[in-house]
């Protein structure tokens, strides 16, 4: 399949002839005219005769053969490539395509007096061919807060509140009991690096330390001083230790315990801009009744787009798939930067460059999918629901919608924010004719 595309004016100039090598990928031959050719080395040699010095001829006066003698081939090549950018649009416009990446260019140096021509290869969307929309089968777990699962939620945060506070001198440790402790660890009578300590908090029965430290804490009181004898286990992180029996000689310092709060009014004060004891527990349930519904809405997305995908065969340009991998690459980068060594993180990006792929490849497929179906349905955003997709974009970012738009620019958040809001109505209405099936998952 092929077809040229040139208007009768610009066919001498510029010509393209487009051919399909599969239904994501076109390629374009490209001609450029002689006359152009001719008309561009004209300007380029004017240019250079205008700067060149030539030993033997006056500034601005040395003839076009001698330039074309010394300087032809860096002149051709440089024409090359300004031919390329200049006629690129203009021969994709006239092919008819829609590039989704940079398009790979295969040219050779033009010569004066002849066409130039060259080949493009342009990546576009495929074209997809939806299935029966109608009855597409989802599940959505089932929304539901049992009253035990809001007191187990209370008990956790009246947990994450409870005060540290000093057992009497005489108390024995036990399970439960946090020590502050002193150590020095030796192997072989010997100090060894790592195996030393001081004011240490130590939970009994956290199992922090290495098997068996913690057991024979149990029974010490405060100011006690004895040697602990453990053996690291033979698969421990450190091959200079494993396997080896070590003696630490441990002071313990203090004995204390974690004195859990009543749960009452005052606690709800304490721990929020809460009244009462029912008021938090209002907030826990409300806090976590959203979250099952944000769980159950991201599970009836996913179950969606799996039948979409399962019932919609399409090839996805490689370009938009490299594209969405190095925008996530690019995120990970700026997250990890300041928080591993530089020689780390180019080892991590280059194991996640390839483990990434397929779920690259799975967003761009999404993105086409719901394209598709919103262009199918003939969706389309109202103003103010763009507006709208602004303001909670830069909510989440901590900014106002007019210092987002200063960053971004107008036009590339409003498209963003055109497109987020497109495809959450694509979903809404595969949502509306899809058969869900509620399950008890939570």
């Amino acid at each position: 399949m092929s077809k040229t595309a040139a208007t009768p004016e610009s066919q001498d100039d510029l010509q393209a002839l487009a051919s399909e090598e599969s239904p994501v990928l076109h390629k374009v031959e490209v001609r450029v005219g002689a006359r152009r050719v001719g008309k561009a080395f004209d300007k380029a040699y004017r240019d250079l005769a205008k700067q060149a010095q030539v030993k033997g001829f006056r500034k601005g006066k040395v003839p076009r053969k001698v330039l074309e003698r010394m300087y032809g081939l860096s002149v051709a090549e440089q024409l090359e490539r300004t031919l390329v950018q200049e006629t690129l649009a203009d021969a994709i416009e006239q092919a008819d395509l829609q590039p989704v990446a940079q398009p790979d260019i295969d040219a050779e140096p033009p010569t004066p007096g002849n066409d130039f021509t060259y080949t493009a290869r342009v990546e576009t969307k495929p074209a997809i061919t939806l299935p029966d929309l109608e009855g597409l089968p989802a599940s959505r777990p089932k929304v539901s807060v049992e009253e035990e699962a809001v007191e187990r939620e209370l008990e956790a945060l009246r947990d994450r509140n409870a005060a540290v506070v000093e057992e009497p001198e005489e108390t024995l440790a036990a399970d439960g009991h946090i020590l502050n402790i002193d150590f020095v660890g030796r192997i072989d009578g010997e100090a060894f690096e790592g195996g030393t300590g001081r004011g240490v908090e130590l939970a009994i029965g956290s199992g922090r330390f290495i098997p068996g430290f913690e057991q024979q804490l149990v029974g010490a009181k405060a100011g006690d001083d004895l040697t602990v004898t453990v053996t690291f286990p033979e698969d421990y992180g450190s091959a200079e230790l494993a396997g080896k029996q070590a003696a630490f000689e441990t002071h313990v310092g203090e004995v204390k315990r974690r004195e859990l709060p009543e749960l009452d009014d005052e606690f709800a004060k304490d721990v929020g801009d809460f009244d009462t004891l029912d008021a938090l527990r209002d907030r826990i349930r409300n806090d976590m009744q959203e979250q099952q519904e944000q769980g159950a809405k991201t599970e009836l997305r996913r179950t969606l787009i799996d039948s979409l995908i399962e019932r919609a065969e399409f090839d996805v340009p490689p370009g938009m798939v490299e594209q969405e991998l190095e925008r996530q690459l690019r995120q990970a980068a700026g997250q990890f930067q300041n928080s591993m060594p530089e020689e780390q993180l180019r080892e991590m990006i280059s194991r996640w460059s390839e483990e990434w792929r397929p779920g690259a490849e799975r967003q761009v497929r999404e993105a086409l999918l719901l394209e598709a179906v919103a262009k199918a349905e003939g969706l389309e955003v109202p103003g103010e629901e763009i507006e709208a997709e602004i303001e909670r974009v830069a909510q989440s970012e901590g900014a106002t919608a007019a210092q987002l738009r200063q960053a971004v620019g107008d036009e590339t958040l409003e498209g963003f924010a055109s497109r987020q809001r497109l495809d959450e109505m694509a979903l809404e209405f595969l949502a509306s004719k899809a058969k869900v099936e509620e399950t008890t998952d939570t």
